[in-house]
């Protein structure tokens, strides 16, 4: 399998890296900014390709590391040169493989292949890969050979129902992305009741770790603490008097969502007064 990456941005950078480190032939890039796809190559020592029928040629696999609003674009290029037998491969979290329009006129063999991990450096985000867990979705004639080149580089996979895509997506930014705004609007919080930002983020980091490790650790349900979790009616009546507007909004639905955890963990306790403040 040789392998040829369209698209020279922080996954590009990422998946390229990880595939050589793993013993996987990996061709070089190509990129609309040439400049990219050098750069890229350098980091991966292999070669940068000023053309993209020059690209087609050298390999068998290409994975297109390009937004999902271009995938479609690029697939279309594609399909000008001679892409029978091609192994195809998207990134997207969002979009399934059937964005490779008419992949059976064309011949090619389509397939989506996410990781479960926040990519956010070109240059460091390889290092911790193997920890990504892997998502996979298209073509069953080369399912289990795009599937084995995760499972042999160490990373747990899952072939993933195409139908699926927007709400598997939608969880993972859940766990990532969302948790980003939670994380700054806790700051911003503390920061109107007197604190400086550095120490809202002092303050905050040692309670975000820890909680996201115990998550990990023991899951959701044992890890949950807090006056919810406690049949505190008076904290969150106090919590909600205290919130307007988004932020409110907010408290009010994750902590419908923690309630059913705190259900789980107290099945004696009765939460129904809480159910009816929130």
């Amino acid at each position: 399998m040789k392998i040829g990456f369209i698209g020279a941005g922080r996954m590009g950078f990422t998946l390229g890296k990880y595939l050589c480190e793993n013993g996987y032939e990996v061709a070089g890039y190509y990129s609309r900014n040439t400049e990219h796809a050098r750069e890229a190559a350098g980091f991966t020592e292999t070669l940068c390709y000023k053309d993209l029928d020059s690209l087609v040629k050298a390999c068998d696999t290409l994975f297109l590391t390009v937004n999902d609003s271009n995938i479609s674009a690029v697939y279309e290029e594609l399909c000008r040169y001679d892409i029978k037998g091609k192994i195809i491969c998207h990134t997207s979290g969002a979009l399934s493989s059937e964005v490779f329009t008419d992949s059976l006129k064309h011949g090619v063999y389509g397939y989506s292949v996410h990781p479960i991990y926040a990519v956010n450096s070109k240059y460091d985000s390889h290092k911790n890969f193997k920890k990504a867990f892997i998502t996979i979705e298209g073509n069953e004639k080369y399912l289990d050979e795009v599937r084995n080149i995760f499972i042999k580089a160490g990373n747990e996979t899952a072939v993933i129902d195409k139908n699926c895509k927007s709400k598997y997506h939608a969880a993972s930014v859940c766990a990532s992305n969302l948790v980003c705004g939670l994380y700054e609007m806790s700051v911003n919080m503390l920061c109107e009741c007197g604190f400086s930002y550095e120490a809202a983020i002092t303050a905050i980091n040692g309670l975000f770790i820890g909680n996201a490790e115990n998550i990990c650790k023991v899951g959701t349900v044992n890890a949950l603490t807090g006056p919810l979790e406690r049949g505190d009616t008076q904290t969150v009546s106090k919590h909600l008097n205290a919130l307007e507007g988004n932020k409110k909004e907010v408290y009010r639905a994750l902590s419908r969502e923690v309630l059913h955890l705190a259900e789980k963990k107290n099945k004696e306790k009765d939460y129904s007064e809480i159910e009816k403040i929130l």
